[in-house]
């Protein structure tokens, strides 16, 4: 009996320690970590840190208050990967109108950061053949003229500039890519 309870016991622990980050229950620590990573220094020093509503139309949980107008989140929960952002006031209003299934009202242009890069359908397998592309840092930017938006690439996979909506919405949002992912440095390596 002892053996199979430590057998179970160790299934559970290799089976927990090889699911993806963002799907392990976090606590309020890693999640400001994680949401700290998304954008550069003058944003996050000073941003307000959320965590997600437990429900569409909830209320946002302050995880660490902040006073420079920025609010960063830790990556949505349940998903794959770890995909933390910083987001102006404009566009944080954008996404809480989103998820609480209003539309939103946009009256300004809105930027955010995801410095730890998007995860995106490969369509056109520009960069290999798996089904998801990652997207390296970017900045997005809400506000723009909608109509010239939908004349814009829409396939994120290919490394360019792109248009996106958050799922289930129209309202589309451009995606610039500041750097491709594999050129991000390798932690510990020397540089020339």
């Amino acid at each position: 009996m002892k053996k199979v309870a430590l057998l179970v016991l160790i299934a559970t622990v290799v089976t927990y320690a090889q699911m993806p980050a963002s799907s392990k229950s976090k606590s309020d620590a890693e999640k400001i970590a994680s949401a700290l990573q998304a954008g550069p220094e003058f944003v996050t020093r000073n941003a307000t840190v959320l965590d997600y509503p437990t429900s569409p139309s909830g209320e946002f949980r302050v995880l660490r208050a902040g006073t420079n107008g920025w609010t960063c989140l830790p990556g949505f929960p349940g998903t794959n990967h770890d995909e933390p952002g910083c987001f102006d006031q404009v566009f944080l209003q954008f996404l809480k109108d989103s998820m609480a299934g209003r539309t939103p009202n946009v009256q300004g242009i809105g930027i955010s950061y995801m410095y730890g890069g998007k995860w995106v359908p490969n369509k056109s397998h520009v960069t290999g053949n798996g089904d998801e592309f990652h997207v390296g840092p970017h900045i997005m930017i809400i506000g723009l003229d909608q109509k010239m938006m939908q004349t814009l690439n829409q396939d994120g996979s290919n490394g360019e500039p792109y248009v996106n909506s958050l799922p289930g919405h129209r309202e589309l949002f451009l995606v610039i890519p500041i750097r491709e992912w594999d050129a991000l440095p390798t932690v510990g390596a020397e540089t020339r």
